[in-house]
């Protein structure tokens, strides 16, 4: 073992305890819902295949992060998932029986942590520095950690019913910025990281009050308008 070994061994680690924690809040999300059974296999699966995904992003993750728009793309994307997953929430309170699958659960999981992944990969690679089992090291580390804090992500959701909004807050903000963090928006738009802040802000928030309007007060609104007796 050389004197670089531990050291970077420590930085994987506490790479992976910081950026995979909206990796987990999603998986967290999209199998909260499933039946016991199902929301296991759904976090190992969609775990197991992330794991795969992400040896494969490896490879690639520097390149993929020099295309064009590549970032607002993946952003977009995690702001219509934040807005999906808030919808299937919404329903479900206003008494409307929501189906959500297994299927459907490794899907979300996939989606969201094929995008969200870019950056922390190419973190753990650049830490590792080229030691081959360092990185296998951090990529399985990583899923270990979104795995296992996913689960507990599911349960706390099923007991607070707040945390929906949370996370699904989580999710927006992280697609904001990827937004804003795009290479040719950052060259085209000077901005301090204070002010992309904001900007996340206020789209997360607009995101969950467009969610709420749209999939709760709206057609709670219709329904008291139909009850209406006719003039």
């Amino acid at each position: 073992m050389n004197a670089e070994f531990l050291p970077a061994l420590l930085s994987i680690i506490v790479i992976n305890l910081v950026v995979s924690g909206d990796n987990a809040v999603v998986i967290g999300m999209a199998a909260h819902r499933l039946p016991p059974q199902q929301r296991r296999l759904a976090i190992l699966f969609g775990g197991g295949a992330a794991i795969v995904l992400r040896v494969v992003l490896t490879s690639v993750a520097t390149l993929l992060l020099t295309l064009p728009f590549l970032k607002d793309i993946g952003g977009v994307l995690l702001v219509a998932i934040a807005f999906k997953l808030l919808k299937e929430e919404e329903e479900d309170a206003e008494g409307v029986k929501v189906a959500v699958t297994l299927r459907g659960a490794i899907t979300t999981i996939l989606i969201a942590d094929f995008i969200m992944s870019l950056d922390n990969i190419l973190a753990v690679a650049a830490a590792a520095h080229g030691n081959i089992p360092l990185l296998l090291f951090g990529l399985v580390f990583s899923m270990a950690v979104v795995m296992v804090g996913g689960a507990l992500a599911a349960s706390l959701i099923n007991r607070y019913w707040w945390l929906v909004y949370l996370g699904s807050g989580i999710i927006a903000f992280v697609g904001s910025e990827m937004i804003l963090e795009d290479p040719l928006l950052e060259h085209a738009m000077a901005m301090t990281p204070q002010i992309e802040a904001v900007i996340a802000a206020i789209v997360t928030v607009a995101t969950l009050a467009l969610a709420h309007y749209v999939h709760r007060h709206r057609p709670a609104r219709r329904k008291a308008l139909a009850r209406q007796p006719e003039q």
